[in-house]
């Protein structure tokens, strides 16, 4: 197949797209790219959120950004060449685009998050803010003919009457993890070592920083439980005023994309999400799919899109649970051989799941089905 990839994403911000590419082009499918980021943070596009008279600094950049992208499209081939055009991550607007330029081709949206979910999970609650928010999921979903999201919880939100459009597409890791990784299970480290834990992220409320600081406020007396905490966010101020004076925690205010996996990768525990939000309760977060390629042993939330992806190849605890959190750093500080059994299962797993070829399989079944037949061969009698 000949895909076009279409938008402002970034993978260096959000690999999601990068890692569909990847696995498409690993299948043999022709990936041509017209990208040009528009170079606004997660965080940057919140806060227009709250304050939308903010939002005007973002046209003259989008607008730049799509005369980029639509030179290039053109330059790739045009219109009427393209088995699918996939809009990447963060595509709200970009899809409209696509569906004006491609009026005739198979669009694929990866939406992977709701635009007021979003808000709503970030404290955002104005009820005209979030109704525009909800106007603006509608219309981008309506607009794209194959709609990608990470989980079967996130496809049964989309709108009744576009639900046949949804394809589950979990997030998976790049090669860059899975490289990382074969690097660091290799490792054998000492028992008398203390254990090393790491999380890292954008500190926002799903994610549930604050338990994680709590646990590390707890765990501030025990010299066997190094953490390292990355990132900056929303909770951050919050999350390292409950860790308190512990000293033995590392806090760092990012790591570029190039350095991270490494880093991860000298860890024992990579530590997932803990928030109780109704968002949290849905998704799987990038670094449960990451840390696990790197070859971590993962402990996150017991959550049921969590429990379903990962199996027996994590430790899960109750969301929002701080002791739980703290008793099982506890025991696997003291039992190494237990941390080494689940950092392999951990990278035996995500080996056959969560690489690029294995996440995009159920996309590929339904753009070949498009290519033979027609997207309109998925919309319901």
């Amino acid at each position: 197949m000949r895909i076009l990839g279409f938008g402002t994403y970034d993978i260096t911000k959000h690999p999601r797209v990068g890692i569909i590419f990847e696995g498409l082009r690993a299948n043999g499918d022709e990936v041509i790219e017209a990208n040009a980021p528009v170079g606004f943070s997660t965080a940057e596009r919140v806060a227009m959120l709250q304050r939308p008279w903010l939002a005007f600094r973002m046209v003259p950049r989008i607008l730049g950004s799509w005369r980029k992208i639509i030179r290039q499209a053109r330059r790739a081939g045009g219109n009427g060449r393209w088995d699918a055009v996939v809009v990447g991550y963060l595509g709200h607007f970009d899809v409209l685009v696509a569906r004006a330029l491609f009026p005739r081709n198979t669009i694929v949206l990866d939406l992977l998050i709701f635009a007021a979910d979003t808000a709503r999970d970030r404290g955002i609650d104005s009820r005209w803010k979030l109704r525009l928010l909800e106007l603006l999921d509608s219309m981008a979903i309506r607009c794209a003919d194959v709609v990608m999201v990470d989980a079967a919880e996130h496809a049964a939100n989309l709108p009744r009457a576009q639900q046949h459009k949804g394809v589950v597409v979990p997030v998976g890791a790049s090669s860059e993890w899975f490289d990382a990784g074969g690097q660091g299970v290799a490792r054998v480290p000492l028992a008398t070592a203390p254990l090393r834990v790491v999380f890292f992220g954008l500190f926002t409320p799903l994610q549930g920083a604050p338990v994680i600081g709590e646990v590390l406020g707890q765990l501030a007396e025990s010299d066997d439980i190094e953490a390292t905490m990355i990132g900056q966010g929303q909770d951050w101020e919050l999350a390292r005023e409950l860790a308190g004076a512990n000293s033995h925690v590392t806090w760092v205010d990012w790591v570029g994309p190039d350095e991270l996996p490494t880093l991860v990768a000298a860890h024992d525990v990579c530590l997932g999400i803990f928030g109780t939000g109704p968002k949290a309760l849905r998704v799987v977060p990038n670094k449960v799919y990451q840390g696990a390629a790197a070859g971590c042993a993962i402990v996150t939330s017991d959550t049921a899109p969590q429990r379903r992806l990962l199996g027996d190849a994590a430790v899960f605890v109750p969301p929002g649970d701080a002791k739980s959190l703290a008793d099982i750093l506890r025991q696997l500080s003291v039992d190494r051989q237990l941390v080494s059994e689940l950092r392999q299962d951990a990278r035996r797993h995500s080996s056959t799941e969560f690489t690029a070829s294995a996440v995009i399989a159920a996309l590929r079944q339904c753009l070949t089905l498009d290519t033979q037949v027609g997207p309109e061969a998925r919309r319901p009698d």
